[in-house]
């Protein structure tokens, strides 16, 4: 089986590299060849384009920050696939946008998966990494090994649509989340408890999150560096206000969450990193979250 991946940023880049690492015949392009090295070293072959990475494989699999993006990429390597080859859709679409697009791909006698992944960049540079996959169970069943190269924990959620649906609503709970964990640990903090400890005792209750045990440690040592943007952000939860709509389901607290993040890219700018949306807190405050001992980037 061969496969090409496009699209090699934060995310994209480590799952390229797992599955190279796991002796995948891979091909690799993206517009800015940071990662060249560090593939090339783990046997992928770099492209000159995404059409000449397209151009032979068996699946091409892409990992793309919009839907805007995604398409423009899809225009550039539908033709120079094969018959039968497959496109493996691994970036964050809304429902409407993977189902337009599939249909380009299924009507050009392709086969499609959407796969969105989550758990965050750290897990991904594992190979831990939770895959969504929504698409028909015969093409599932040929790329699952291709998936556990990447991910050791992979969910068939359905038909094409599916997986998109379940990403997003991952995403907007851990945003909303994360506007949690900063005001708890503000209460610790203005109420006079050790930080640190107060975050051990958060992560032992029933209170906890993933969020909590993750990013709450990039808020403590101040880094706030999760490889995520705001605008990142801003655009999944966009996406789930269109599904709180579309199905009718009224959603008050990520409605609240989602103008938390507006106020944060107001104030910080659409690339910084999506944990900064708890330093407003700190700076409406002036008071900041810091505690030793916690790292500046997750591993």
């Amino acid at each position: 089986m061969r496969y090409a991946f496009i699209g090699l940023g934060n995310l994209g880049g480590n799952l390229a590299a797992s599955l190279a690492g796991a002796g995948f015949d891979l091909t690799v392009f993206d517009r800015d060849p940071a990662q060249r090295a560090r593939l090339e070293g783990a046997g992928a072959r770099w492209a000159a384009s995404a059409a000449d990475a397209a151009a032979g494989a068996d699946a091409v699999l892409t990992c793309l920050p919009s839907p805007a993006v995604s398409e423009a990429v899809l225009d550039q390597i539908l033709p120079a696939m094969r018959k039968g080859a497959d496109w493996i859709e691994m970036s964050t679409l809304g429902r409407p946008d993977i189902l337009r697009l599939a249909e380009r791909v299924t009507q050009a006698g392709m086969g499609v998966l959407e796969c969105p992944v989550t758990g965050g960049v750290h897990l991904a540079a594992r190979g831990e990494i939770t895959v969504l996959v929504g698409g028909e169970a015969d093409l599932f069943a040929r790329h699952r090994p291709a998936m556990e190269a990447m991910g050791n924990r992979i969910f068939h959620m359905g038909p094409i649509g599916s997986a998109a649906l379940i990403k997003v609503i991952t995403n907007m709970l851990a945003f909303i989340h994360l506007v949690a964990d900063g005001e708890a640990l503000m209460l610790a903090k203005r109420g006079g408890l050790d930080l640190s400890t107060a975050w051990q005792a958060i992560a032992a209750s029933s209170g906890n999150s993933f969020v909590h045990e993750t990013e709450g440690q990039l808020i403590l040592n101040g880094s706030y560096d999760i490889a995520f943007t705001m605008d990142l952000a801003l655009k999944d939860l966009g996406f789930a206000m269109e599904f709180g709509r579309a199905f009718g389901v009224p959603l008050d607290l990520a409605g609240l969450t989602t103008q938390t993040f507006v106020r944060g890219r107001s104030a910080y700018g659409g690339d910084a990193q999506s944990t900064q949306i708890v330093k407003l807190l700190e700076d409406a405050l002036g008071t900041d979250l810091r505690a030793p001992g916690y790292p500046a980037r997750l591993t």
